[in-house]
Protein backbone atom coordinates (compact mmCIF):
# COMPACT_ATOMS: atom_id res chain seq x y z
CA UNK A 1 0.00 0.00 0.00
CA UNK A 2 1.11 3.49 -0.98
CA UNK A 3 1.87 5.81 1.96
CA UNK A 4 0.26 9.09 1.14
CA UNK A 5 2.37 12.49 0.89
CA UNK A 6 3.38 13.97 3.93
CA UNK A 7 1.52 17.07 4.33
CA UNK A 8 3.45 20.22 4.28
CA UNK A 9 2.99 22.86 7.49
CA UNK A 10 2.69 26.69 6.86
CA UNK A 11 5.62 26.22 10.03
CA UNK A 12 7.41 23.96 7.63
CA UNK A 13 7.11 26.57 4.81
CA UNK A 14 7.74 29.25 7.27
CA UNK A 15 11.37 27.49 8.48
CA UNK A 16 12.06 26.47 5.29
CA UNK A 17 11.89 30.32 3.83
CA UNK A 18 13.76 31.69 7.16
CA UNK A 19 16.92 29.68 5.92
CA UNK A 20 16.89 30.36 2.51
CA UNK A 21 16.95 34.59 3.47
CA UNK A 22 19.54 33.77 5.92
CA UNK A 23 21.54 31.63 3.10
CA UNK A 24 21.06 34.76 0.66
CA UNK A 25 23.07 37.01 3.36
CA UNK A 26 19.99 39.46 4.26
CA UNK A 27 20.06 41.48 7.24
CA UNK A 28 16.60 40.70 7.90
CA UNK A 29 13.65 38.76 6.46
CA UNK A 30 10.13 37.52 7.03
CA UNK A 31 7.55 35.34 5.72
CA UNK A 32 3.31 35.64 6.30
CA UNK A 33 1.59 32.71 5.31
CA UNK A 34 -2.15 33.89 5.18
CA UNK A 35 -5.52 32.38 4.63
CA UNK A 36 -8.32 34.91 4.63
CA UNK A 37 -12.06 33.90 4.67
CA UNK A 38 -14.58 36.71 4.05
CA UNK A 39 -18.40 36.01 4.32
CA UNK A 40 -20.56 39.50 2.76
CA UNK A 41 -24.89 39.39 2.91
CA UNK A 42 -26.72 42.42 1.74
CA UNK A 43 -30.44 42.65 1.35
CA UNK A 44 -32.25 45.23 -0.57
CA UNK A 45 -35.76 46.21 -0.23
CA UNK A 46 -37.48 42.65 -0.14
CA UNK A 47 -34.21 40.26 -2.19
CA UNK A 48 -30.94 39.31 -1.23
CA UNK A 49 -28.60 41.58 -3.62
CA UNK A 50 -25.27 40.43 -2.57
CA UNK A 51 -24.32 37.06 -1.40
CA UNK A 52 -20.17 36.38 -1.04
CA UNK A 53 -18.52 33.96 0.85
CA UNK A 54 -14.56 34.12 -0.70
CA UNK A 55 -11.35 32.36 0.37
CA UNK A 56 -8.05 34.29 -0.48
CA UNK A 57 -4.56 32.24 0.53
CA UNK A 58 -0.67 32.26 -0.57
CA UNK A 59 2.06 33.86 0.92
CA UNK A 60 4.23 36.83 0.93
CA UNK A 61 8.23 37.30 1.53
CA UNK A 62 10.16 40.64 2.69
CA UNK A 63 13.56 40.83 2.79
CA UNK A 64 16.13 43.83 3.44
CA UNK A 65 19.55 43.58 1.85
CA UNK A 66 21.72 45.67 2.46
CA UNK A 67 19.36 48.49 3.51
CA UNK A 68 17.22 48.04 0.75
CA UNK A 69 13.38 46.03 0.72
CA UNK A 70 12.39 43.26 -1.71
CA UNK A 71 9.12 41.57 -1.31
CA UNK A 72 7.33 38.92 -3.73
CA UNK A 73 4.38 36.82 -3.07
CA UNK A 74 2.72 34.00 -4.21
CA UNK A 75 -0.79 32.01 -3.99
CA UNK A 76 1.04 29.12 -4.48
CA UNK A 77 1.68 27.19 -1.23
CA UNK A 78 4.87 24.79 -1.64
CA UNK A 79 8.41 24.07 -0.98
CA UNK A 80 9.48 25.33 -4.84
CA UNK A 81 7.20 27.83 -4.81
CA UNK A 82 8.59 29.08 -1.68
CA UNK A 83 12.25 29.22 -2.79
CA UNK A 84 11.57 30.48 -6.11
CA UNK A 85 9.76 33.68 -4.29
CA UNK A 86 12.61 33.94 -1.60
CA UNK A 87 15.35 34.20 -4.80
CA UNK A 88 12.75 36.64 -6.13
CA UNK A 89 12.43 39.12 -3.27
CA UNK A 90 16.48 38.94 -2.53
CA UNK A 91 16.67 40.07 -6.08
CA UNK A 92 14.23 42.83 -6.00
CA UNK A 93 15.77 43.78 -2.92
CA UNK A 94 19.31 43.84 -4.95
CA UNK A 95 17.87 46.14 -7.72
CA UNK A 96 16.25 48.52 -5.34
CA UNK A 97 19.82 48.79 -3.42
CA UNK A 98 21.35 50.08 -6.82
CA UNK A 99 19.71 53.33 -6.52
CA UNK A 100 19.30 53.70 -2.41
CA UNK A 101 19.65 56.87 -0.76
CA UNK A 102 19.31 56.13 2.37
CA UNK A 103 19.43 53.07 3.44
CA UNK A 104 16.61 51.20 5.91
CA UNK A 105 17.42 50.81 9.32
CA UNK A 106 15.26 48.72 11.68
CA UNK A 107 14.25 48.83 15.47
CA UNK A 108 15.00 45.60 17.60
CA UNK A 109 12.08 43.47 17.99
CA UNK A 110 12.17 40.61 20.08
CA UNK A 111 11.76 37.06 19.25
CA UNK A 112 8.26 34.98 19.91
CA UNK A 113 7.01 31.55 19.33
CA UNK A 114 2.79 32.45 20.44
CA UNK A 115 -0.02 31.98 19.14
CA UNK A 116 -2.94 34.27 19.55
CA UNK A 117 -7.09 33.62 18.13
CA UNK A 118 -9.74 36.12 19.10
CA UNK A 119 -11.83 34.99 21.44
CA UNK A 120 -14.99 34.22 20.31
CA UNK A 121 -18.54 32.09 21.57
CA UNK A 122 -19.71 31.48 17.85
CA UNK A 123 -17.79 30.80 15.07
CA UNK A 124 -19.95 33.11 12.42
CA UNK A 125 -18.82 30.68 9.63
CA UNK A 126 -21.31 27.96 11.51
CA UNK A 127 -24.55 29.33 10.78
CA UNK A 128 -25.97 28.79 7.91
CA UNK A 129 -26.48 31.97 4.94
CA UNK A 130 -29.94 30.84 5.12
CA UNK A 131 -30.60 32.15 8.81
CA UNK A 132 -28.47 35.04 8.25
CA UNK A 133 -30.21 36.29 5.02
CA UNK A 134 -33.52 35.60 6.55
CA UNK A 135 -32.43 38.04 9.42
CA UNK A 136 -32.05 40.95 6.33
CA UNK A 137 -35.05 40.07 4.63
CA UNK A 138 -37.30 40.18 8.02
CA UNK A 139 -35.27 43.70 8.87
CA UNK A 140 -35.89 45.13 5.95
CA UNK A 141 -39.50 43.85 5.38
CA UNK A 142 -40.03 45.47 9.08
CA UNK A 143 -38.46 48.68 7.36
CA UNK A 144 -40.73 48.52 4.52
CA UNK A 145 -43.73 48.26 6.88
CA UNK A 146 -43.83 51.91 7.13
CA UNK A 147 -44.07 52.43 3.19
CA UNK A 148 -47.31 54.89 3.92
CA UNK A 149 -45.67 56.41 6.11
CA UNK A 150 -42.95 57.37 3.42
CA UNK A 151 -40.01 54.49 3.93
CA UNK A 152 -39.48 53.47 0.26
CA UNK A 153 -35.97 52.06 0.39
CA UNK A 154 -34.24 49.22 3.55
CA UNK A 155 -31.08 48.02 3.21
CA UNK A 156 -29.57 45.87 5.58
CA UNK A 157 -26.07 43.49 5.40
CA UNK A 158 -23.78 41.09 7.95
CA UNK A 159 -19.86 40.67 7.09
CA UNK A 160 -17.67 38.62 8.81
CA UNK A 161 -13.76 37.58 8.40
CA UNK A 162 -11.77 35.24 9.74
CA UNK A 163 -8.25 36.27 8.93
CA UNK A 164 -5.22 33.15 9.59
CA UNK A 165 -1.51 33.67 9.81
CA UNK A 166 1.49 32.27 10.42
CA UNK A 167 4.56 34.47 10.35
CA UNK A 168 7.96 33.87 10.72
CA UNK A 169 11.40 36.07 11.24
CA UNK A 170 14.90 35.71 10.92
CA UNK A 171 14.68 37.59 14.42
CA UNK A 172 13.42 34.14 15.61
CA UNK A 173 10.02 34.50 15.55
CA UNK A 174 7.45 31.90 14.61
CA UNK A 175 4.09 33.50 15.34
CA UNK A 176 -0.01 32.34 14.64
CA UNK A 177 -2.84 33.69 14.66
CA UNK A 178 -6.18 33.57 13.80
CA UNK A 179 -8.50 37.03 13.65
CA UNK A 180 -12.26 37.19 13.69
CA UNK A 181 -14.38 40.11 12.86
CA UNK A 182 -18.20 40.47 12.28
CA UNK A 183 -20.04 43.62 11.81
CA UNK A 184 -24.02 44.15 11.34
CA UNK A 185 -25.95 46.64 10.17
CA UNK A 186 -28.71 48.41 7.92
CA UNK A 187 -30.73 51.92 6.81
CA UNK A 188 -33.59 52.88 5.25
CA UNK A 189 -35.09 56.15 3.42
CA UNK A 190 -37.35 58.12 3.84
CA UNK A 191 -39.17 60.14 0.70
CA UNK A 192 -41.28 62.99 0.83
CA UNK A 193 -41.89 66.53 -0.49
CA UNK A 194 -39.16 66.10 -2.96
CA UNK A 195 -36.58 65.22 -0.79
CA UNK A 196 -35.12 62.12 0.18
CA UNK A 197 -33.17 61.36 3.95
CA UNK A 198 -31.87 57.95 5.21
CA UNK A 199 -31.52 56.82 8.59
CA UNK A 200 -28.89 54.23 9.90
CA UNK A 201 -28.25 51.70 12.83
CA UNK A 202 -25.02 49.08 13.39
CA UNK A 203 -23.82 47.39 16.04
CA UNK A 204 -20.15 48.52 15.68
CA UNK A 205 -17.51 46.72 13.50
CA UNK A 206 -15.84 44.10 16.37
CA UNK A 207 -13.72 41.94 16.67
CA UNK A 208 -15.71 38.96 17.84
CA UNK A 209 -18.05 35.76 17.12
CA UNK A 210 -21.54 35.95 15.46
CA UNK A 211 -22.84 36.53 19.25
CA UNK A 212 -22.18 40.29 18.31
CA UNK A 213 -25.00 40.24 15.98
CA UNK A 214 -27.64 39.81 18.49
CA UNK A 215 -30.91 40.04 16.41
CA UNK A 216 -32.99 40.98 19.04
CA UNK A 217 -31.40 43.89 19.45
CA UNK A 218 -31.18 44.84 15.19
CA UNK A 219 -35.33 44.07 15.26
CA UNK A 220 -36.41 46.08 18.19
CA UNK A 221 -34.46 49.10 16.70
CA UNK A 222 -36.01 49.31 13.59
CA UNK A 223 -39.31 51.43 14.93
CA UNK A 224 -36.60 53.94 16.26
CA UNK A 225 -34.53 54.00 13.00
CA UNK A 226 -37.60 54.20 10.46
CA UNK A 227 -39.82 56.96 12.66
CA UNK A 228 -36.40 59.12 12.44
CA UNK A 229 -36.57 58.94 8.65
CA UNK A 230 -39.36 60.06 8.20
CA UNK A 231 -39.23 63.03 11.10
CA UNK A 232 -35.52 63.46 9.00
CA UNK A 233 -37.05 63.88 6.11
CA UNK A 234 -39.83 66.36 7.13
CA UNK A 235 -37.28 68.47 9.34
CA UNK A 236 -36.38 71.90 8.45
CA UNK A 237 -32.50 72.24 7.47
CA UNK A 238 -30.10 73.34 10.10
CA UNK A 239 -28.48 76.55 10.38
CA UNK A 240 -25.56 77.82 7.93
CA UNK A 241 -22.63 80.54 8.51
CA UNK A 242 -22.48 80.22 12.26
CA UNK A 243 -20.42 79.31 14.78
CA UNK A 244 -22.62 77.14 17.57
CA UNK A 245 -22.17 74.67 20.31
CA UNK A 246 -21.70 70.85 19.26
CA UNK A 247 -22.96 67.92 21.33
CA UNK A 248 -21.22 64.90 19.11
CA UNK A 249 -22.24 60.88 20.30
CA UNK A 250 -19.46 58.88 19.75
CA UNK A 251 -21.10 56.73 16.58
CA UNK A 252 -20.44 60.35 15.28
CA UNK A 253 -16.96 61.29 16.93
CA UNK A 254 -15.30 58.07 16.00
CA UNK A 255 -14.64 59.07 12.63
CA UNK A 256 -13.86 62.83 13.11
CA UNK A 257 -11.33 60.96 15.52
CA UNK A 258 -10.21 58.78 12.94
CA UNK A 259 -9.61 61.13 10.25
CA UNK A 260 -8.17 64.15 12.77
CA UNK A 261 -6.00 62.27 14.60
CA UNK A 262 -5.76 58.84 13.72
CA UNK A 263 -4.16 59.43 10.00
CA UNK A 264 -2.01 62.67 11.14
CA UNK A 265 -0.22 60.63 13.55
CA UNK A 266 1.15 58.00 11.12
CA UNK A 267 4.35 58.55 11.34
CA UNK A 268 4.80 57.21 7.72
CA UNK A 269 2.76 59.84 6.41
CA UNK A 270 4.26 62.55 8.76
CA UNK A 271 7.60 61.32 7.14
CA UNK A 272 6.16 61.87 3.39
CA UNK A 273 6.43 58.36 2.72
CA UNK A 274 3.09 57.61 2.51
CA UNK A 275 0.96 60.65 0.81
CA UNK A 276 -2.41 59.04 -0.96
CA UNK A 277 -5.76 59.52 0.65
CA UNK A 278 -5.77 63.26 1.48
CA UNK A 279 -1.73 63.88 1.92
CA UNK A 280 0.58 64.10 4.60
CA UNK A 281 0.60 65.79 7.98
CA UNK A 282 0.60 69.13 9.98
CA UNK A 283 2.11 67.25 12.80
CA UNK A 284 5.68 66.85 12.50
CA UNK A 285 7.97 65.72 14.71
CA UNK A 286 9.10 69.24 15.53
CA UNK A 287 6.18 69.79 17.37
CA UNK A 288 6.79 65.97 19.37
CA UNK A 289 6.31 67.10 23.36
CA UNK A 290 5.36 70.62 22.56
CA UNK A 291 2.35 70.49 20.39
CA UNK A 292 -0.77 71.56 22.18
CA UNK A 293 -2.72 69.69 19.98
CA UNK A 294 -5.90 69.72 22.01
CA UNK A 295 -7.69 70.89 25.24
CA UNK A 296 -5.37 69.73 28.33
CA UNK A 297 -8.14 67.34 29.72
CA UNK A 298 -8.45 65.58 26.37
CA UNK A 299 -6.16 62.45 26.11
CA UNK A 300 -5.66 59.93 23.12
CA UNK A 301 -4.52 56.35 23.57
CA UNK A 302 -3.86 53.74 21.08
CA UNK A 303 -4.80 50.39 22.31
CA UNK A 304 -3.98 46.92 20.17
CA UNK A 305 -5.29 44.84 23.31
CA UNK A 306 -8.34 46.18 23.84
CA UNK A 307 -10.90 43.36 23.81
CA UNK A 308 -13.37 43.31 20.90
CA UNK A 309 -11.44 46.28 19.27
CA UNK A 310 -11.10 45.95 15.44
CA UNK A 311 -7.07 45.97 15.42
CA UNK A 312 -6.96 43.77 18.14
CA UNK A 313 -4.62 40.93 17.74
CA UNK A 314 -1.42 39.19 19.32
CA UNK A 315 1.04 41.06 17.25
CA UNK A 316 1.63 43.27 14.23
CA UNK A 317 2.92 42.04 11.02
CA UNK A 318 6.34 42.99 11.64
CA UNK A 319 6.12 40.48 15.04
CA UNK A 320 6.05 43.21 17.52
CA UNK A 321 3.65 42.20 20.09
CA UNK A 322 0.65 44.42 20.49
CA UNK A 323 0.67 47.08 23.32
CA UNK A 324 -1.41 50.61 24.53
CA UNK A 325 0.29 54.16 24.57
CA UNK A 326 -0.48 58.05 24.85
CA UNK A 327 -0.97 59.57 21.54
CA UNK A 328 -2.12 62.67 23.07
CA UNK A 329 -1.76 63.32 26.54
CA UNK A 330 -2.82 65.93 28.33
CA UNK A 331 -4.12 67.76 24.95
CA UNK A 332 0.10 67.34 24.04
CA UNK A 333 0.91 65.57 20.93
CA UNK A 334 3.30 63.19 22.66
CA UNK A 335 3.79 59.91 20.39
CA UNK A 336 3.12 58.32 16.82
CA UNK A 337 1.73 55.20 15.25
CA UNK A 338 5.06 53.55 14.16
CA UNK A 339 6.49 50.78 12.43
CA UNK A 340 10.27 48.93 12.60
CA UNK A 341 11.52 51.16 9.82
CA UNK A 342 9.88 54.44 11.02
CA UNK A 343 10.76 54.64 14.61
CA UNK A 344 14.18 53.79 13.66
CA UNK A 345 14.49 57.14 12.17
CA UNK A 346 12.28 58.99 15.00
CA UNK A 347 15.01 57.36 17.22
CA UNK A 348 12.89 54.93 19.29
CA UNK A 349 14.58 52.12 20.84
CA UNK A 350 11.17 49.58 19.63
CA UNK A 351 8.37 49.99 17.18
CA UNK A 352 4.45 50.52 18.95
CA UNK A 353 3.24 47.73 16.78
CA UNK A 354 1.24 49.35 13.84
CA UNK A 355 2.77 47.17 11.25
CA UNK A 356 0.18 45.26 9.32
CA UNK A 357 -0.90 44.08 5.55
CA UNK A 358 -4.58 43.37 4.48
CA UNK A 359 -3.23 40.49 2.33
CA UNK A 360 -0.57 38.21 2.12
CA UNK A 361 0.41 39.62 -1.67
CA UNK A 362 0.85 43.27 -0.36
CA UNK A 363 3.68 44.59 2.05
CA UNK A 364 3.05 45.91 5.62
CA UNK A 365 2.85 49.57 6.35
CA UNK A 366 1.80 51.76 9.43
CA UNK A 367 -1.51 51.35 10.41
CA UNK A 368 -3.99 52.68 13.13
CA UNK A 369 -4.39 50.32 15.72
CA UNK A 370 -7.80 50.72 18.09
CA UNK A 371 -7.62 54.66 18.82
CA UNK A 372 -9.48 56.32 21.76
CA UNK A 373 -10.83 59.32 23.54
CA UNK A 374 -10.24 58.17 27.19
CA UNK A 375 -13.51 59.06 29.26
CA UNK A 376 -13.40 62.11 31.53
CA UNK A 377 -12.38 61.30 35.03
CA UNK A 378 -15.05 60.91 38.03
CA UNK A 379 -15.81 63.60 39.46
CA UNK A 380 -13.57 66.13 37.05
CA UNK A 381 -14.19 69.29 36.20
CA UNK A 382 -14.85 69.08 32.11
CA UNK A 383 -17.06 65.46 32.82
CA UNK A 384 -19.96 65.26 32.11
CA UNK A 385 -22.89 62.98 31.01
CA UNK A 386 -24.54 63.08 27.61
CA UNK A 387 -27.55 64.07 29.64
CA UNK A 388 -25.44 66.78 31.62
CA UNK A 389 -24.26 68.01 28.30
CA UNK A 390 -27.75 68.76 26.83
CA UNK A 391 -29.01 70.29 30.33
CA UNK A 392 -26.20 72.68 30.57
CA UNK A 393 -26.24 73.35 26.75
CA UNK A 394 -28.17 76.45 25.86
CA UNK A 395 -28.08 76.66 22.28
CA UNK A 396 -26.64 73.85 20.29
CA UNK A 397 -26.64 70.60 17.78
CA UNK A 398 -26.93 67.27 18.69
CA UNK A 399 -25.33 65.10 16.31
CA UNK A 400 -25.79 61.08 15.63
CA UNK A 401 -23.96 58.63 12.94
CA UNK A 402 -21.62 59.68 10.20
CA UNK A 403 -22.16 61.06 6.83
CA UNK A 404 -20.04 62.81 4.21
CA UNK A 405 -16.67 64.08 5.23
CA UNK A 406 -13.31 65.64 3.76
CA UNK A 407 -10.07 66.71 4.96
CA UNK A 408 -7.29 68.75 3.56
CA UNK A 409 -4.19 67.82 2.28
CA UNK A 410 -2.43 67.98 5.56
CA UNK A 411 -4.93 66.89 8.03
CA UNK A 412 -5.49 70.37 8.94
CA UNK A 413 -9.06 71.39 8.41
CA UNK A 414 -12.07 69.19 8.17
CA UNK A 415 -15.81 68.98 7.39
CA UNK A 416 -17.94 66.48 8.74
CA UNK A 417 -22.01 65.76 8.42
CA UNK A 418 -23.85 63.02 10.61
CA UNK A 419 -26.81 60.81 10.17
CA UNK A 420 -28.71 62.53 12.14
CA UNK A 421 -29.12 65.88 13.83
CA UNK A 422 -31.35 67.17 16.54
CA UNK A 423 -31.53 71.13 17.78
CA UNK A 424 -31.06 71.86 21.50
CA UNK A 425 -32.62 74.68 22.84
CA UNK A 426 -32.18 76.14 26.92
CA UNK A 427 -31.11 72.84 27.92
CA UNK A 428 -33.67 70.68 25.71
CA UNK A 429 -33.52 68.24 22.79
CA UNK A 430 -36.42 70.20 20.50
CA UNK A 431 -36.34 68.74 17.22
CA UNK A 432 -34.60 67.26 14.77
CA UNK A 433 -32.61 69.17 11.38
CA UNK A 434 -31.09 68.22 8.27
CA UNK A 435 -28.19 69.01 6.81
CA UNK A 436 -26.06 70.09 9.12
CA UNK A 437 -22.12 69.77 8.57
CA UNK A 438 -19.42 71.13 11.22
CA UNK A 439 -16.01 72.33 10.26
CA UNK A 440 -12.66 73.52 12.37
CA UNK A 441 -9.14 73.28 12.23
CA UNK A 442 -7.77 70.08 13.82
CA UNK A 443 -6.17 71.37 16.56
CA UNK A 444 -8.57 74.55 17.18
CA UNK A 445 -11.95 71.55 16.94
CA UNK A 446 -9.99 69.48 19.86
CA UNK A 447 -8.90 72.80 21.60
CA UNK A 448 -12.51 73.48 22.02
CA UNK A 449 -13.86 70.30 23.65
CA UNK A 450 -14.96 71.35 27.05
CA UNK A 451 -17.33 68.70 28.29
CA UNK A 452 -16.02 65.07 27.96
CA UNK A 453 -18.83 61.75 28.90
CA UNK A 454 -17.66 59.64 31.63
CA UNK A 455 -16.47 55.68 31.31
CA UNK A 456 -20.15 54.69 31.80
CA UNK A 457 -20.94 56.48 28.51
CA UNK A 458 -17.84 54.69 26.54
CA UNK A 459 -19.03 52.84 22.85
CA UNK A 460 -16.29 50.88 21.00
CA UNK A 461 -17.38 52.83 17.07
CA UNK A 462 -14.94 52.15 14.64
CA UNK A 463 -14.36 51.16 11.04
CA UNK A 464 -13.81 48.45 8.48
CA UNK A 465 -13.36 50.47 5.59
CA UNK A 466 -10.10 52.64 5.98
CA UNK A 467 -8.20 53.07 3.09
CA UNK A 468 -4.22 53.98 2.67
CA UNK A 469 -1.62 52.86 0.16
CA UNK A 470 -1.31 52.57 -3.94
CA UNK A 471 -1.75 50.06 -4.42
CA UNK A 472 -4.74 50.67 -1.96
CA UNK A 473 -4.78 48.51 1.27
CA UNK A 474 -7.79 48.13 3.60
CA UNK A 475 -7.50 48.25 7.57
CA UNK A 476 -10.38 47.89 10.20
CA UNK A 477 -9.83 49.74 13.87
CA UNK A 478 -12.25 51.02 16.62
CA UNK A 479 -11.91 53.86 18.17
CA UNK A 480 -13.96 53.87 21.41
CA UNK A 481 -15.11 57.13 22.76
CA UNK A 482 -17.42 58.84 24.69
CA UNK A 483 -19.91 62.08 24.20
CA UNK A 484 -18.47 65.44 23.79
CA UNK A 485 -19.59 68.88 23.78
CA UNK A 486 -17.35 71.43 21.42
CA UNK A 487 -18.02 74.69 21.53
CA UNK A 488 -17.86 77.85 18.61
CA UNK A 489 -17.72 75.08 15.71
CA UNK A 490 -18.68 76.63 12.36
CA UNK A 491 -21.86 75.19 10.75
CA UNK A 492 -23.35 74.94 7.27
CA UNK A 493 -25.69 73.11 5.48
CA UNK A 494 -26.03 72.78 1.91
CA UNK A 495 -28.34 75.89 0.29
Amino acid sequence: MLEAPTQITPQDLATEAIALIRQAGCEYGEIRLCRYRDRSLTARDRSLSNLSDQVSSGFGVRVLYQGSWGFAASHRRSSAEVRRIVALAVEIAKGSHLTQQTPVKLVPVEAYRDSYVTPIEIDPFTIPIENQADLLLEINERLLGYGDRGIKKASSFLRFTQEQKTFASTEGSLIEQTIYRSYPGYNCTAIANGDAQSRSYERPPLNCGYEHIDPADLLQEVDRVATEAIEKVHAPKGPSGIETTLILKPTNLFLTIHESVGHPTELDRVYGYEANFAGTSFATTDGLGSLQYAAPWVNFKADRTQPGGRGTMGYDDEGVISQEWHIVKDGILVDYLTDRETAARLGRGSSNGCAYADSWYNVPMVRIPNLGLEPGPEGGSHTATLAEAIADTEDGILIDGIGSYSIDQQRRNFQFGGDAFWQVKKGKVVGMLKDVTYQAMTTDFWKSVDAIGPKSEQMQCGTNLCGKGEPMQIAQMTHACVPVRVRDIFIGGPS
